[in-house]
């Protein structure tokens, strides 16, 4: 059985279509070939036979690049090609076996797992004053807690022996490799570089627990530079893609080079012995605002027991990995049909895929988001009762089909014969609204102050006065909080002013513009982190707080008459976006 001729059909299989990272469309399609087929007994096996003298080469148009399934009757050379296309040589039982399948399955009697997740917090710094105090406020909220230290002997004297421990070292980056931070969804950033006193100080640390207004400090062990900015850099490296992005994480779209993440090839019902057709389609001004969208077309018949079509990528050469995120989000125009959406995690031929049905509106862009719970596991038309819970984590493939059936026999009600066609601009992993902090640094009061023209230092707290003495260790703090906001991880920035020994409970004022100095305890500054992981009102603000009780005053609780929890809705719920004292270096005025 020979080829047909035409470049585009390309022995009846899709070509790879790439978009590269110049934004260039690009196609590659296999040569013309022989087949020969070998009989094994009662069965029967295409092998592609290559030949060299008849090589042809592919050009497509940049305006228009179409990857084509055959436009012939059942073809036993495109089945086996797409095959090949997509994992390599099949097992032809297994393939039999699951065509089989399909036309005998049946309905579950329960349902299927439902996807795990996890929330770990990890606490960073947590052997210092603040982070210990962190990792005690989670425990005994019973959220589970994974720790990064430098010392594992102090950390597990420090937190317990059975603490769930990274060893690890910001200033250090290839001490953070980022599988060590899987599962991890939400940061409290602890990490401070070390001030203090020059003379040293006593076993338990009493000039450090005063504060450096009543010792002379010096910096202990790397410098600012090294933890506050290149420390930051490293840190955020580890956790971004376990904590995920506010606007979230693009798979397939046109902005930059992430339009050539994928290479996507048809897959019809041509592997069970039908005759329908696919496409994908680049459209260079085909998108609501007239930029570049993908196309998945074809034609669907139901000619020898045939009944679907899709497109698919090939197999991700490394695993996505997504749990950060809540499900995927689809940007289409619709056509008034219904749609599935597949997602793979075994590159595995003949295996489960995690499915979910969606429909459209006829002529309208819209956005379709599929939460990741709402995945079913269906293996050979049917649902996967013992399947394993879906693996954000290992996501080898997508896919987009068109299909008479929905699950477990039922069909499709827009099903239709003939053409169709489901325009995408792209594809993203979405965190669910209301979003919540992911990533609570904690930086300090004064970090914009140094540099502040008019500002009279006298007045200040010793670290302004101090600054370039101590490595310019506010200037860094400052370089390490914009790395966070530049970054695009859902965050709030917490500036304590001076640290104290004292307990949580003293009323509080929280302030934006890096304008107020005074006091708070390190409970205090621990207990309000934990509230920020909560607080959609807490997404993007910086902010400044201190206690209401003068320097001057220690604050004392009566153990007997415990002064009652607070609701630190109250203060987040009054903070506004954009504001970080950084305003009046530029020489305008904050917005209030």
């Amino acid at each position: 059985m020979n080829c047909p001729s035409s470049a585009s059909s390309c022995c009846g299989v899709s070509p790879p279509v790439l978009v590269n990272p110049r934004g260039e469309f690009a196609a590659s399609c296999s040569t013309r070939t022989s087949q020969k087929v070998h009989f094994l007994g009662s069965r029967q096996f295409p092998r592609v036979i290559h030949n060299p003298a008849n090589r042809a080469s592919l050009r497509l148009s940049r305006r228009e690049v179409i990857a084509f399934a055959g436009k012939q009757s059942w073809d036993i050379g495109r089945f086996a090609k797409t095959l090949f296309f997509f994992n390599g040589p099949p097992n032809p039982l297994k393939v039999v076996e699951s065509i089989l399948s399909s036309l005998t399955a049946s309905a579950p009697t329960e349902a299927p797992k439902k996807m795990e997740t996890t929330d770990v917090v990890l606490v960073t710094g947590a052997t210092g004053g603040v982070g210990r105090r962190v990792v005690d406020v989670l425990r005994k909220k019973g959220l589970p807690v994974r720790v990064l230290a430098r010392n594992e002997e102090k950390a597990r004297k420090m937190l317990g022996p059975d603490v769930d421990l990274i060893i690890g070292d910001v200033t250090k980056g290839d001490t953070l490799d980022p599988k060590y931070f899987k599962g991890i969804k939400k940061v409290i950033n602890a990490v401070s570089v070390i001030v203090g006193p020059k003379e040293g100080d006593t076993p338990d640390r009493q000039k450090y627990s005063q504060g450096i207004k009543f010792f002379e400090p010096e910096i202990k062990g790397p410098s600012p530079e090294m933890v506050e900015y290149l420390g930051m850099q490293n840190l955020l490296s580890a956790i971004k893609n376990s904590v995920g992005l506010s606007e979230g994480k693009l798979l397939f779209g046109f902005k930059g080079n992430l339009s050539g993440k994928f290479v996507w090839g048809a897959l019809d019902d041509v592997v069970m012995g039908g005759v329908s057709e696919s496409a994908f389609q680049i459209q260079p001004t085909g998108s609501e605002t007239g930029e570049a969208t993908g196309l998945f077309k074809g034609t669907v018949s139901t000619s020898n027991n045939g009944g679907f079509t899709s497109i698919r990528t090939k197999n991700f050469t490394e695993p996505e990995d997504l749990s950060a995120y809540d499900g995927v989000e689809l940007r289409v125009k619709g056509d008034g049909r219904r749609y599935k959406l597949i997602i793979r995690t075994s590159y595995e031929w003949d295996t489960i895929g995690y499915t979910a049905s969606f429909d459209t509106t006829k002529g309208e862009w819209q956005s379709v988001k599929i939460p990741f719970s709402s995945l079913i596991p269906v293996f050979r038309a049917r649902t996967k009762l013992d399947a394993p819970p879906f693996d954000a984590s290992n996501i080898t493939a997508i896919q987009l089909m068109f299909s008479k059936f929905e699950y477990d026999g039922k069909l499709n009600p827009t099903f239709a014969e003939g053409q169709f066609e489901l325009p995408f601009s792209s594809i993203k992993a979405y965190l669910n609204e209301p979003i919540t902090p992911r990533f609570v640094h904690v930086s300090s009061a004064g970090v914009t102050r140094p540099e502040r023209p008019g500002l009279d230092l006298s007045k200040q707290p010793p670290a302004v006065r101090m600054n370039k003495e101590l490595g310019s260790i506010l200037t860094y703090k400052l370089k390490g909080e914009d790395l966070i906001r530049e970054s695009g991880v859902p965050y709030t920035i917490v500036r304590p002013c001076a640290l104290t020994e004292e307990p949580a409970g003293a009323d509080l004022i929280f302030e934006q513009g890096d304008n107020i100095t005074g006091k708070i305890s390190r409970e205090e500054v621990a207990l309000i982190c934990v509230a920020a992981l909560e607080s959609p009102s807490a997404v993007g603000k910086t902010f400044e707080v201190k206690s209401t009780v003068p320097f001057s005053e220690p604050f004392v609780i009566d153990p007997s008459n415990p002064p009652p929890e607070k609701d630190y809705e109250v203060y987040f719920k009054d903070l506004k976006d954009g504001i970080t004292g950084k305003e009046a270096l530029e020489g305008t005025a904050a917005l209030v």
